[in-house]
């Protein structure tokens, strides 16, 4: 008998799904603001250039590390739980299987039938069967610290790229608009193709990643505005 294909499932996409989907996000609109800021307070084109390489370099930097740190914490403590497993299965292995047949029970199996599975998995692979079924760590959700931070700075710098690819083109009197309607869309086409990308509604996450993109330029505008005008 011929065995279906695999079915293809979101949750495999979560690792890199979430960092690069944040990554874009934060390059974009922290990258926009920052120029836009800096435009606002009627500075040169030059510095206006610069702003967004030290922006675009700096951030990707930041996002890479704050990711490897983050997720190499996870990474720890998935490793100490497994270890724990690992002892408690060689120094109290029957309670460990009725803790097993516990959590099938819950799932919905009678007890001979989940002890029946629980012995049965145990034979196979007892530490595999703790790890997924009791702390809910396996391949395709286990944390990968490198995976992340680079799919975080390269979607960082992918994102500061557009303000800072629109600053190059358009000319200096109208450089904080484009910059704020190209940076807009993007956000909004960014939103929506994450959501599609993670199985989601496309409209409600493209609406509020815009709004407030919208909100944070218009910010550092006039912070860059009220500066501007004192010096």
């Amino acid at each position: 008998m011929d065995m279906p294909p695999p079915e293809r499932h979101y949750v495999t996409r979560l690792n890199w799904l979430r960092a690069a989907v944040l990554g874009a996000n934060d390059g974009l609109l922290s990258t926009a603001s920052l120029m836009i800021g800096v435009a606002s307070a009627s500075a040169s084109r030059n510095a206006i250039v610069v702003s967004g390489i030290a922006g675009l370099v700096a951030g990707a930097m930041s996002m890479a590390a704050g990711e490897y740190v983050s997720v190499s914490s996870q990474s720890d403590s998935e490793a100490a739980d497994i270890a724990r497993e690992r002892r408690e299965l060689i120094f109290d292995r029957e309670s460990e299987l009725r803790e097993l047949i516990g959590i099938y029970v819950k799932r919905g199996l009678d007890e001979p039938l989940a002890r029946q599975v629980a012995e049965q998995l145990t034979k196979h692979n007892a530490l595999e069967a703790h790890t997924r079924d009791e702390l809910g760590i396996s391949d395709v959700t286990a944390a990968r610290p490198m995976q992340a931070a680079l799919a975080s700075a390269a979607s960082f710098a992918v994102g500061a790229f557009v303000p800072f690819s629109t600053a190059l083109l358009t000319p200096r009197n109208r450089v904080e608009v484009a910059i704020a309607i190209v940076s807009l869309v993007s956000l909004a086409v960014l939103g929506a193709v994450g959501a599609k990308a993670g199985g989601a509604r496309m409209a409600k996450p493209a609406i509020r990643v815009t709004f407030w993109g919208a909100f944070a330029m218009g910010v550092t505008a006039g912070i860059g505005m009220l500066f501007g005008t004192r010096v």
